[in-house]
């Protein structure tokens, strides 16, 4: 009897362990990427206003912002499809697109990204920490592909 109460006890452990550290990991920092943390919109130090069309283009299509800023894209959707706008280095873009690729139905969420139905806004904030060249993308089948791509430069 004693070993059945043992044994219960412990099944009922695990789970209650594992609902503790993602309680716990919801309240952890924001993750470091190469281009950055999700910001605080708060500390919106600037706002960038990007539109997306059914050509496959951004508007502008190069963005500089310096190291420190905490900027607050507004994106807007002018086209008749769903786009999206994904903050990442073009090594990481190329990967997850291939992967969008493969699965194009599959939902995916970030705070490095935003999805935009068409004639909507949205919005995304990020604390641009580190130098360097990267991108901004839509990754959605067919549209990364056909060139819908833009570059943010950290400086």
């Amino acid at each position: 009897m004693k070993i059945i109460a043992a044994a219960m006890a412990l099944s009922m452990a695990v789970p209650f362990a594992q609902a503790q550290s993602r309680t716990h990991s919801a309240h952890a920092a924001p993750e470091q990427k190469a281009w950055g943390v999700a910001g605080n919109a708060k500390a919106v130090t600037r706002t960038i206003r990007v539109s997306m069309t059914d050509a496959m283009r951004f508007a502008p299509e190069r963005i500089e912002v310096k190291r420190g800023e905490t900027i607050r894209f507004v994106v807007a959707n002018q086209g008749r499809l769903l786009h999206e706008l994904v903050l990442g280095t073009q090594q990481e873009l190329d990967a997850h697109a291939a992967m969008m690729a493969r699965h194009p139905g599959m939902e995916h969420d970030d705070p490095g990204m935003v999805h935009v139905r068409p004639g909507r806004k949205g919005s995304l904030v990020w604390h641009f920490n580190r130098a360097g060249e990267f991108r901004f993308a839509c990754l959605i089948d067919g549209h990364y592909q056909a060139g819908m791509v833009g570059t943010l430069i950290v400086n």
